[in-house]
């Protein structure tokens, strides 16, 4: 009885935890200015929070009806893999395709890598 009080009680928290980031994801795309900040909310907020989501919902299947669920396994570490891979690849063509980033106390050090590059294999 007491188990089943504490399960429930972590599904509710993993449930609002992930409405939580994906809230606030949806709001820093809204929000935030530049490209770059807005893939950095569109991939890391809500990774977290299907993330947790996918596993209140693997808890509750097994919980409640004593079904392991290898399809939401596979869920969560495809997402967990991908999403961050997804953002950075298109972080990285933003940035080739010439799009700058909303830069207010930094430098751009993606560019001075990339000049550093070039400067090199001038050299050569």
């Amino acid at each position: 009885m007491l188990i089943n009080i504490i399960m429930n009680l972590i599904i509710i928290f993993l449930l609002l935890a992930g409405t939580f980031f994906i809230f606030s994801s949806a709001l820093g795309i809204i929000r935030f200015p530049g490209v770059f900040t807005r893939l950095h909310a569109a991939t890391k907020a809500p990774t977290l929070g299907i993330i947790s989501i996918l596993i209140a919902t693997f808890l509750f299947l097994y919980g409640s009806h004593q079904i392991v669920s290898g399809k939401l396994l596979l869920a969560i570490l495809f997402i967990f893999l991908s999403s961050p891979v997804g953002g950075h690849m298109l972080s990285r063509a933003a940035h080739r395709s010439g799009v700058k980033p909303y830069l207010r106390h930094r430098e751009d050090e993606y560019e001075e890598y990339l000049h550093q590059q070039q400067e090199q294999e001038l050299n050569k």
